[in-house]
């Protein structure tokens, strides 16, 4: 298909009929598209895959909590199969980015950690980014934050318990 007869892209909702509902929508859509080109720069920037940086994020997320990474939660976090994990394992052990030990109660069990090098890259390609994002909210009114809080939430449950939708059907006409 050349550029010619290339459909447009519509650029509203069709559904909603509330120029505020729509403009609202178009909002979060342009923002959804906006992370994932951050994603992918990021990851392209730190000369890994996005997978690979989603499990290194995985691992992080979870030190911060307090737990530990294992790579059984972390197959299932991506939806990859264990094979998979194992070789995005050994790639961001070899970077230097993680680390894999013996669990410490259970012998059968590893643990994988995030290394002082992996958090000196991402702080290094966040830090900014963050402080820039925590200023754009410190903008948002105070008594308006809960609010934005919640819509956020509420959007990201509904996007996270959607069914898959049923695979498209061929026009019988045709």
């Amino acid at each position: 298909m050349n550029e010619e007869t290339a459909p447009e892209i519509p650029t509203h909702y069709w559904y909603a009929d509330d120029s505020s509902v729509r403009e609202v929508l178009e909002a979060v859509r342009h923002f959804r598209r906006a992370d994932q080109e951050m994603r992918r720069r990021l990851s392209a920037g730190m000369d890994m895959n996005e997978t690979d940086l989603q499990a290194l994020q995985f691992v992080i997320a979870a030190e911060s909590r307090g737990g530990q990474a294992h790579p059984r939660e972390i197959a299932a976090y991506l939806r990859i199969s264990t094979a998979s994990t194992t070789k995005l394992l050994d790639r961001l052990t070899a970077s230097g980015h993680l680390v894999r030990t013996e669990h410490p109660t259970d012998r059968r069990s590893v643990v994988v950690s995030s290394t002082p090098h992996a958090h000196r890259e991402i702080r290094e390609r966040l830090e900014r980014m963050h402080a820039a994002m925590a200023a754009i909210v410190r903008d948002v009114p105070t008594g308006s934050r809960p609010h934005l809080r919640d819509f956020l939430r509420s959007m990201a449950e509904l996007l996270d318990t959607e069914a898959t939708p049923a695979p498209l059907t061929k026009d019988p006409a045709v």
